[in-house]
């Protein structure tokens, strides 16, 4: 007997808004199956208020309320059964965060949690990683937002620990991360990782995404250190229009992919990794795993 159910996430970041929506597959005597239908992504940077006004603008409101209602629309032509909406470091950190939580629950009828880093942090790890990684090996797993970024050591298929610190793309942009924190970050991995022989990096993301996409690699296969400097290197070489005109970045990843790189480089450099794999995997997978798992509240449609 086969069952299929439609599940969403709906992921709220600093940098931009996603709905993703997941076709869960259920079998007699088999393990469940995760399969992404639908990936919608709004370049709406939540950040860029927040970090540096401490608020959410009215016209960002406005769009974060019409982006609700579209994706709440999608997800009834979806036959969507559950769905969970959470929000990270630009509504955590904003003043009216909760006003513009309220005025989506009544305006487009969606629920709206907001998590701490560690909670983020979490539910990215519950993640189906075991699909990407060997379980003899020890990884960091990067997960890099715009507003923060949540690092997790995984050892022989196990989490070890996870730590979420306020280095964002969107907070690099504006110069808004404290040398302390860049400090502190550094000290966290060198201590977590120094006890095993040999760490590789996962990277998530949707600027480690588009790299490796660029990459030409085939799926599985790591981007290496030297790789992933060169191309760094090769980025700062061109103005922010030029990565918009000459390497076809969308005008929403043309500046972050920069600050985002060195997050990646920093966290290699420092846990001594010499490859990062790309799984292609995020906060909104693992909502819905969430769900599935009823590790987490959800909403029905």
């Amino acid at each position: 007997m086969l069952s299929i159910k439609k599940y969403a996430a709906i992921d709220i970041g600093s940098n931009a808004v996603r709905l993703l929506i997941s076709n869960i597959i259920e079998q007699k005597g088999k393990p469940p199956q995760f399969k992404k239908n639908s990936l919608v992504r709004v370049p709406i940077r939540l950040g860029a208020d927040v970090f540096i006004k401490n608020k959410i603008s009215k016209e960002n409101t406005q769009r974060i309320i019409d982006t609700m209602l579209a994706f709440k629309l999608l997800m009834k032509s979806h036959k969507v059964v559950k769905y969970k909406a959470c929000a990270t470091s630009a509504m955590r950190e904003s003043e009216n965060g909760k006003q513009v939580v309220d005025l989506v629950l009544k305006q487009a009828g969606i629920s709206i949690d907001v998590i701490e880093g560690e909670e983020e942090a979490a539910i990215i790890a519950a993640t189906d990683l075991n699909k990407y990684i060997d379980n003899s090996k020890t990884y960091l797993y990067v997960d890099v937002g715009g507003g923060s970024t949540e690092f997790t050591i995984i050892n022989q298929g196990n989490q070890v620990i996870s730590k979420s610190f306020k280095i964002g793309t969107v907070r690099l942009l504006n110069d808004m991360v404290l040398k302390e924190t860049w400090l502190e970050l550094e000290k966290w991995i060198g201590e977590h990782a120094k006890g095993f022989h040999k760490i590789d990096v996962l990277g998530s993301g949707g600027n480690i995404n588009k790299i490796f996409k660029i990459s030409g690699k085939a799926m599985g296969k790591p981007l290496s250190y030297f790789y992933m400097t060169s191309y760094f290197n090769m980025l700062q070489t061109y103005s922010y229009e030029e990565r918009i005109t000459e390497l076809d970045l969308n005008q929403d990843r043309a500046d972050v992919i920069i600050p985002a790189m060195r997050i990646y480089l920093s966290a290699m450099k420092w846990s001594g990794a010499k490859n990062i794999y790309v799984p292609k995997i995020g906060l909104a997978d693992g909502i819905i795993k969430s769900i599935y798992y009823d590790t987490v509240s959800s909403n029905t449609q």
